[in-house]
């Protein structure tokens, strides 16, 4: 088994993840750019099953997407505002957490069997995408759960504007 943990600044709220992600998503879209205040944010996915609370209790925000017009639900400390993890509507089995939460961030790697860049059309430009991952303009599955094409790029990309 594979346990790492997270909490949230304050450290009233404690996780506990219970294998490697599933996948890593890493959303430059507005609501994640928006989310986090960064350019993008990086999302192992992990099964419901593998997630546990250690410690406090969330508070939850709920948002409409854009996209899917499903539910995301963001977890956050009511205290210190860190947002830790979401879970959706779209994917009722899948928790996703903000990787900069966990105690180690770069526990989990990123490789291109199981990760991917999503939302490249809205990311911020001056964005480097590293060579060999898959990418979407938008999502990788359309709403109905049809895988898109992916693009791989050889050598790391720039965004430009």
């Amino acid at each position: 088994m594979t346990r790492n943990e997270g909490g949230c600044l304050c450290g009233r709220i404690r996780y506990a993840t219970l294998a490697k992600p599933g996948r890593v998503t890493v959303c430059h879209c507005r609501f994640c750019q928006k989310a986090t205040g960064s350019a993008y944010m990086v999302e192992p996915i992990f099964g419901k099953e593998d997630f546990c609370l250690l410690k406090g209790s969330p508070k939850i925000y709920d948002q409409t997407s854009t996209g899917s017009g499903k539910t995301v639900h963001v977890h956050f400390c009511g205290d210190c505002g860190t947002k830790l993890w979401l879970s959706f509507e779209r994917f009722p089995d899948a928790i996703g957490i903000y990787a900069g939460t966990f105690d180690d961030p770069c526990w989990f790697a990123i490789d291109p069997a199981l990760s991917k860049h999503i939302f490249l059309g809205v990311a911020r430009s001056d964005t480097v995408i590293p060579a060999g991952l898959p990418t979407f303009v938008e999502h990788a599955t359309t709403n109905d759960g049809m895988a898109q094409e992916a693009t791989v790029f050889e050598t790391h990309r720039k965004i430009e504007s």
